[in-house]
């Protein structure tokens, strides 16, 4: 029994699957037909966003939902074509494809596959926390940045024309110079607006599925005027009939390294999604969900896609809640989604022929502005500035530069804040203040007392290889300041979480500078496993483990009894 416990855990939708009671099964199939009316027009816009053909879209809808529902430990979350990824994709497939459609399937099947096994490892290697790198700011930043970036690629489809362009901004510049030259088609212009209006006026009802009616509106309108026809209008026309088939997206050398830069960008862009949409529904369901399982399931869904010619996807902000509004109870759900959008390739593939590209850019230009955070930017402006600062460089990064680089670039900007307060951490002299117990920084409580001769100095971070020479820096003037001559100095050690060899080392040579000084180096506080740590250096053992007290307090009675010429006499022994 253990040994299946410990396999099944890997499978959560056979556990779902074996404890499924019967009252689930119609509003689950009941959400996974609601759900279908979605998936359909949202998979093809967000293809055509991509930079493939719409009928990738549902391929990359199928297969994901039903992998997601054997791995993925979310009972509620929908998988699939995502808008935030569309750029991503968009960037690599657009300049390597060079107008292929194939070609473009082929890449964007190799960066499904690539963040597919990217999140497979990392999951299996419980490396499900390293999104949380990610400050909201930075997020913010970047996803703005993308919104922005899918928003401006969907400009020229909604005006019905075409434009050359490279990046964000030559986007515009070519947008601008096509409206200036009259290639505004004002027949798609007038369907896309349409579309885009419906979608947002009917947004704020959860029930009502505005996306759906808005396409069904604009295919009716199209066909029944054959709009494609008498106004030139782009429209997708009949689908191939029949179901996905396994395909290995056969790269080129060339193809390498950006497929897997876009790949490995699309794997953080996901899951980081996926992680925050899912802890969101777990917290409301009260069903807890492992993140490093959530991992591997997001993987196993593009792995899965992109041999069954589909492209990246991730979990959706605006399909899961359609799920949930309909009462879903399960990933059969998606299950019933995937199903249901597969008999539509088989029996009815020429329902959508007539569906504007106007209204399919509609679709994901609504969604764009979804992506778009501003109202929390502004509180985040008035409580802290430079991270604001810090969001607007990242969204720069990407409006200018291109979704892929933009993401790289926040993800220096991540780990340079990260490591920020561990480089240049902040530090104190600590005193006795009068009727406070413990010790307290000085700079907070200029009245403390510094008993003479004794130096206490606390250092807020780990000590590392970045921060080893500023501590001995810091160390060297505290003990130059000090109101008397120094015979101790004690580090308050408990913040300290960590120590490394170029540390330790930096440690034995400010041993040596103190020494020739006169004066001895204390330790206080310092958690066992660093202890252990400096014990494996030989540090503590060269020190001496008369060097290193359970508390301050400990370590200042021991400095007064060692040196009983000192005047000292504490508030709590008058």
């Amino acid at each position: 029994m253990t040994k299946e416990i410990g396999w099944m855990r890997w499978v959560p939708g056979l556990v779902t699957l074996r404890h499924y009671q019967a009252d689930w099964l119609p509003r689950d199939l009941v959400a996974g037909l609601v759900l279908t009316t979605m998936l359909v027009p949202v998979g093809i816009a967000y293809a055509a966003a991509s930079g493939v053909p719409g009928i990738y879209g549902l391929y990359a809808t199928i297969v994901p939902l039903l992998a997601y529902a054997l791995f993925g430990p979310s009972r509620i979350l929908v998988l699939g074509p995502d808008s935030s990824l569309a750029a991503l994709i968009l960037g690599v497939v657009l300049p390597l494809s060079q107008g292929d459609p194939m070609r473009a399937v082929a890449l964007a099947g190799g960066m499904a596959i690539v963040s597919g096994v990217i999140c497979i490892i990392a999951g299996l290697a419980k490396l499900g926390f390293i999104t949380e790198l990610l400050s909201k700011p930075i997020r913010y930043g970047y996803m703005n940045g993308i919104a922005l970036t899918v928003l401006i690629s969907q400009v020229p489809k909604l005006l019905g024309f075409k434009i050359e362009g490279d990046g964000p901004l030559r986007n515009i510049i070519a947008i601008v110079r096509a409206i200036f030259d009259g290639e505004v088609n004002l027949t798609a212009f007038a369907i896309g607006a349409g579309t885009l209006i419906v979608i947002l006026a009917l947004k704020r009802f959860k029930r009502v599925p505005g996306i759906l009616l808005a396409v069904i509106g604009a295919t009716v309108i199209a066909g029944v005027l054959d709009l494609g026809a008498t106004a030139g209008i782009s429209v997708l026309g009949p689908l191939p009939q029949g179901l996905p088939g396994f395909a290995i997206p056969w790269l080129t050398s060339a193809d390498l390294v950006p497929v897997l830069l876009g790949g490995a960008a699309v794997a953080m862009v996901s899951f980081a999604d996926t992680s925050v949409l899912s802890r969101t529904y777990a917290a409301r369901l009260k069903s807890p969900v492992d993140p490093n399982q959530e991992m591997v399931g997001l993987g196993a869904a593009n792995f899965a896609a992109g041999f069954f010619q589909g492209f990246p996807i991730s979990s959706s902000s605006s399909r899961t809640p359609v799920a949930e509004a309909a009462g879903a109870r399960t990933q059969l759900t998606g299950v019933v989604g995937a199903i249901a959008v597969a008999l539509l390739l088989v029996f009815a593939p020429n329902l959508l022929a007539d569906l504007p590209s106007a209204a399919l850019a509609a679709v994901v230009i609504a969604s764009a502005i979804g992506l778009f955070e501003f109202g929390d930017l502004v509180r985040i402006y008035r409580i802290q500035r430079w991270e604001f600062w810090l969001s607007i460089v990242c969204f720069a990064g990407v409006a200018v530069f291109g979704a892929i680089p933009g993401i790289g670039i926040a993800v220096v900007l991540a780990v340079i804040e990260f490591l920020w307060d561990g480089w240049r951490p902040h530090s104190a002299i600590l005193g006795r203040a009068e009727g406070i117990k413990g010790y307290h920084d000085i700079t907070r409580y200029p009245d403390a007392r510094r008993v003479p001769g004794l130096v206490l100095f606390r250092w807020d971070a780990p000590l590392f290889f970045a921060n080893a020479e500023l501590f001995r820096e810091r160390v060297l003037e505290v003990i130059a300041t000090a109101p008397t001559p120094t015979r101790w100095l004690v580090i308050a050690a408990e913040p300290v979480t960590s120590v490394d060899v170029t540390a330790n080392d930096s440690l034995a040579e400010l041993v040596k500078s103190l020494q020739e000084a006169g004066v001895a180096l204390r330790f206080a506080e310092l958690k066992d496993p660093v202890k252990d740590k400096l014990k494996r250096f030989g540090f503590y053992a060269e020190l001496g483990e008369a060097a290193f007290f359970p508390t301050l307090g400990a370590a200042v009675n021991a400095y007064l009894k060692a040196h009983d010429d000192v005047e000292w006499v504490d508030w709590e022994d008058r």
